[in-house]
């Protein structure tokens, strides 16, 4: 019992800093969802591949992958069946990163991107939201690489970081096991979004299900 009303006191007091969405409610646990079986990982034969509106595809190793500059982003994530985990800790590749550099150097005929992962699915994002410093190509939560069951070896990650106003959409618009990136001159739905949910997805406005686009 203490432990439910050391929660409801510690969702209060994130309510009342702004930081959790309507509809949401705090978890300290992080529950597994998702569709379909967990892959297998195989470092020797395992590669992301960048490809589409892009002026040269791009593919890279695991040992080329972790070579990579890296980043940490500290953010609150939102998952669109309700429950929300707070300053949680991830380590990985900036999208924003490659592209700054010339790592991918992208068409101005890209405005969308598709991420694709094992197995056929498909997550769609906005370029714009891509590359914004709170999604990330992550392969470490709170200092460990990422359970198998949560994405590893590679997953995107998107969630709201504390005092900056970046667009955060519900958490699903991050792809578990990522194996490549279409950047795209137009937009195309992912799984779930042909599936009724919403295509923007906006936490702040509750944008859970139906398409807009």
């Amino acid at each position: 019992m203490n432990n439910i009303f050391g929660r409801k006191q510690q969702e209060e007091e994130i309510r009342d800093m702004g930081r959790l969405p309507p509809g949401q409610s705090l978890t300290n646990r992080f529950p597994v969802l998702h569709y379909g079986p967990v892959p297998k990982f195989n470092p020797t034969t395992w590669d992301l591949r960048a490809f589409g509106e892009v002026e040269e595809e791009k593919r890279w190793s695991w040992a080329e992958f972790n070579k990579l500059p890296r980043s940490k982003v500290k953010m609150d994530i939102h998952c669109v069946t309700r429950w929300s985990k707070f300053d949680t800790e991830w380590e990985g590749v900036a999208l924003k990163t490659l592209v700054d550099s010339g790592m991918i150097k992208l068409k101005p005929t890209a405005m969308y991107v598709l991420q694709h992962c094992e197995y056929g699915f498909t997550v769609n994002i906005p370029l714009d939201v891509a590359l914004a410093p709170n999604f990330l190509l992550a392969t470490h939560f709170d200092g460990q690489p990422i359970d198998a069951d949560h994405g590893y070896p590679l997953r995107g990650v998107i969630g709201a970081i504390v005092g900056e106003g970046h667009k955060t959409p519900y958490f699903w618009k991050g792809g578990k096991w990522l194996r490549a990136l279409e950047f795209m001159a137009k937009d195309k739905l992912g799984f779930w979004e042909q599936a009724g949910y919403h295509n923007e997805a906006d936490v702040w406005k509750e944008q859970r299900f139906g398409y807009d686009g």
